[in-house]
């Protein structure tokens, strides 16, 4: 939602976004890394009050936290200026429990690596929003659920496979993006036991997906192949450094 100013380069915008990263800014403030549902990745600078009345609180800017904002958005600027800010979605238990908090602090690193040029993209936002509020409801059976919500990610953001290719005895091939019948010649690619496995989990959401049961070492396996798969297809996407907690997750 947009409201015009007396200066043509400055918007009133009401939105809702999602926090992704948070780094320290000065004494008092820090600039946060949101995906917005209006306008997509933006930066703001925050200033954190230290009275315990303050409005805007540091505990609002949590990995993943949903947010209600107003700012004046400034189409030029590296940094945007909230007005207001309030919880949009309280979460009931993604602070409080370890093996959530880890899930959602590696989803929101591997978000702003895998956000950041995206710009307004709607069913982009209700995907990890929608995502996200399942995560905190659930009460088990969600040791898939980063894999899920990888693999279907790939569908917003432009490299999702054609499953219509996909048979017994493929191979994946990494690079391309596709299920085929024979190895491809370059070496990114996946065998088909495992590309099986990919194919099945693509398939499946979260309330179906605890039908497919994997070990820890097996599930490790399959987050290190898609976070490989989304390194060729994002430029100087790192790995995410979180990604070593998360394989301690579930036995």
């Amino acid at each position: 939602m947009y409201f015009c100013s007396k200066e043509a380069d400055i918007m009133l915008t009401k939105s809702k976004a999602i926090v992704l990263h948070t780094l320290k800014y000065g004494d008092a403030s820090m600039i946060v890394e949101m995906f917005t549902e209006s306008l997509g990745r933006q930066s703001f600078v925050v200033r954190i009050p230290k009275s315990s009345k303050a409005r805007v609180k540091k505990q609002f800017f949590q990995p993943l936290t949903v947010l209600d904002l107003e700012f004046d958005y400034r189409q030029r600027a590296q940094l945007q200026h909230i007005r207001d800010v309030r919880l949009a979605v309280p979460f009931s238990s993604i602070p409080f429990d370890p093996v959530k908090l880890s899930l959602s602090l590696f989803l929101a690193e591997f978000l702003y690596y895998t956000t950041r040029d995206e710009q307004q993209n709607a069913p982009l936002y209700q995907y990890i929003e929608n995502s996200i509020v399942w995560l905190d409801t659930a009460n088990s059976a969600f040791a898939n659920f980063h894999l899920v919500f990888m693999m279907h990610l790939s569908r917003f953001i432009g490299f999702y496979p054609n499953l219509e290719d996909a048979a017994e005895g493929c191979f994946f091939d990494l690079r391309n993006a596709s299920f085929t019948e024979t190895a491809p010649l370059h070496p990114d690619f996946v065998k088909p036991a495992e590309a099986e496995r990919i194919n099945t989990l693509m398939r499946m959401g979260y309330e179906s997906m605890h039908l497919f049961k994997m070990n820890r070492a097996e599930r490790n396996r399959i987050t290190e192949l898609i976070v490989h798969y989304y390194r060729l297809h994002i430029p100087q996407m790192p790995e995410p450094r979180s990604l070593a907690v998360l394989q301690e997750l579930f036995a």
